[in-house]
Parts: structure tokens; sequence; C-alpha cells
């Protein structure tokens, strides 16, 4: 199976994270998406560590009970390999070539590219359009992963009763989501954003201009941070501590003492993100933050970020002008979104 895979239709987008595995189905009427169903199923700790499958047999239990829970009869998936373990590389090819030509083409070429062994990788590529200035040339997105980081991926969907047709890449899939909040903010699609997934435990920041992903970094620091400080502090479980952050109960010191001082650590943890991208040389500035991840819903945390950054920033929604089915709730939808980024970005391949 190549990485960027082939589509078919219904598909389920599949993220899975260090926390839990998120799934969700769109459907299709002229140019409107619609949610059919979504879940977010958690996982066992340790299950994922720093986006490694280490133990299939919960993740595939959890992708059960997601599908179950959801009530999709949806039966093939998208899912998608961390950015971190991806290698991608824009490449110029003549323009005349057929699909299997360049297909040829690049398999004879790719070990310039990819510094592994080729038979211990898969490897796909993506027409992007002509070379700007030069129709005689076109730009092709080559993307290449070690097998066993597909692998994994692809034996914990069939081990569910699922069929991974497209296996992408999470910095893609959040640029396809993107695709759908790009025109509704302020200053319009053609700027240049960034969006920022604080997850439990890894931070994502992508930079899009005029919705090209033109930077990718990763880091760790998340929300896990949080429910540790609440176990340390109020002599709580793993479990216990993660429900009370969720569904609150904690002692009205909680929000001042454990509360503000992360939501500070996390504000400045984003903007020391984006001064090693300003660092890179591309730009001194962003038009805009989009802050996604479970860390997005914590409330005000998007107000501080743009506080501590000077630039305008929004909680990211890719739901927001979307009908939604009767199966699903739309106050949960909300409060989910910023979580299900790579997940609807999933779901859209269905019908690239």
């Amino acid at each position: 199976m190549g990485l960027l895979g082939k589509k078919h239709l219904p598909l389920l987008g599949i993220d899975i994270s260090s926390t839990a595995v998120k799934l969700l189905e769109l459907r299709r009427a002229d140019a409107r998406y619609r949610v059919e169903c979504y879940a977010v199923e958690p996982l066992p700790p340790n299950a994922v560590v720093e986006k490694r499958i280490e133990n299939p047999e919960a993740v595939s239990e959890a992708l059960k009970a997601a599908v179950r829970r959801s009530q999709s009869k949806a039966k093939t998936a998208a899912v998608a390999v961390p950015a971190s373990s991806a290698i991608s590389k824009v490449i110029t090819m003549p323009a005349s070539l057929s699909e299997d030509e360049m297909e040829a083409q690049i398999e004879l070429q790719a070990d310039q590219y990819v510094p592994y062994p080729l038979e211990e990788v898969n490897l796909d590529f993506q027409m992007l359009g002509p070379v700007a200035g030069n129709a005689d040339e076109a730009e092709v997105l080559l993307v290449a992963s070690r097998s066993e980081n597909v692998e994994s991926r692809v034996d914990v969907l069939q081990a569910a009763g699922l069929s991974a047709q497209v296996v992408d890449v999470e910095s893609y899939a959040m640029e396809n989501a993107y695709s759908l909040m790009a025109a509704s903010l302020p200053g319009g699609a053609d700027q240049t954003v960034a969006v920022v997934d604080i997850g439990a435990t890894m931070t994502a920041l992508t930079v899009l201009e005029n919705q090209r992903i033109i930077y990718t970094r990763e880091q760790i620091f998340g929300g896990r941070q949080l429910t540790e400080e609440i176990m340390r502090r109020y002599g709580l479980s793993y479990e216990e501590a993660g429900r009370a952050k969720r569904q609150g109960g904690l002692p009205d010191s909680y929000e001042d003492e454990v509360l503000a001082p992360f939501k500070e650590t996390m504000a400045e943890q984003v903007a020391r993100s984006l001064q090693f991208f300003f660092s890179s040389g591309q730009h001194a500035s962003v038009d805009h933050v989009l802050v996604a991840g479970g860390c997005a819903a914590i409330p005000g945390a998007a107000e501080l970020i743009q506080d501590y950054t000077g630039t305008p920033a929004s909680k990211a929604n890719p739901f927001a002008n979307m009908p939604v089915s009767s199966r699903v709730r739309p106050h949960m939808l909300s409060e989910d979104a910023p979580a299900l980024l790579i997940a609807c970005g999933l779901a859209m391949r269905g019908f690239d």
C-alpha cells in the first residue's frame, strides 16, 4: 500500500493519538459536507507513546468501541502516520510523463531522497501541478515512511474489522481540514496561518501560506502535564485526574493554583514554537493562530495564546458551517471539534 493511497467511499477518518482514538464519517451532497457520525474513545495509558503504537490490542479494542458508539456501517478507513515519521519532498519531473512513467522514474530516483533502504519504506507521490513559469515541468510531492509505521496502523484497523484504504500523513490531513476554515478567517483564505495542535503529549505547529504547508514542527508538551499536576496536587489516580479535568469537581483552588499556571506555560510554548518558525527566516510574523487539539477546549486558551503571541487567535472548528445527522449532538461536536482536525482531514480523503 502507498502512503497517500487510493480513494473509496465512504471513508472513516481515524486519528490514533496518545490518549484516544477519534473516528469521523462525513457525507457530501453537492459541495457541502455533512457530519454523519463520530466518536472519541479513550485509550489506556501507554497504549500509544509519542505516536508509536505500543499496545496494538488495546488500540484495536478502543477502535471497535468507537465504531460501535458511532453506529457507522462503513468498513473502509483513512489513517495517518505522524509528520515526524514521514519524509516529504517536492521534486520536479517532466510534465509530459504519464502517471505510470512518473511512478517508474520516481522509484529509480527515490534512493536520492530517502535515507533508508527502499525495501523498508512505503513510498507514494502526488502531482501538485506545473512549476510556476515553466509549463514543461511539474511539481510532485514525494512522501515516504518506514513500513513499520504504516503497517502498525493498518494492522490495528484490520484487527478492528476495518480496511485501511488510505494512509496519509497527519500534517497533510491537517492541511485538508484547514481548507474548510480558511475562507471564514478574518483576512480571508490567502494568508499565513499557524495551526497549533496541542494534544495530550505532543504539540504540533503547522504553518500554512495560501492554504499550503510551509513549515511543521513537533515538540513534547501537552495536556498530560496538567493531568499529572492534578494527580500530584490532589492525590488522584491518572484516570481520576483525567476525569476530574474534563468533568469538574476539583477544589476551588484548582483554577488559580493549577489551571492558570498550566495555561500560561501552554501559551509560552506556543510563542516559543512560533519563534522557532520565525528564526527559520521564512517569515517574521503570521496573520492568525488557530488553536487545535484537546487543550484548545480549555476555557480562555485561545485568548491567552493571543495575548502571549500578539497575534489574533481562535479555536479551530472545521464543522462550523456543516449540517449534522440526527446521530450527532451538535454541542458535543462543537466541544470536540478542535481535537478532530486530523480525523476530519482524513475523512475528506474519500471525496478527493
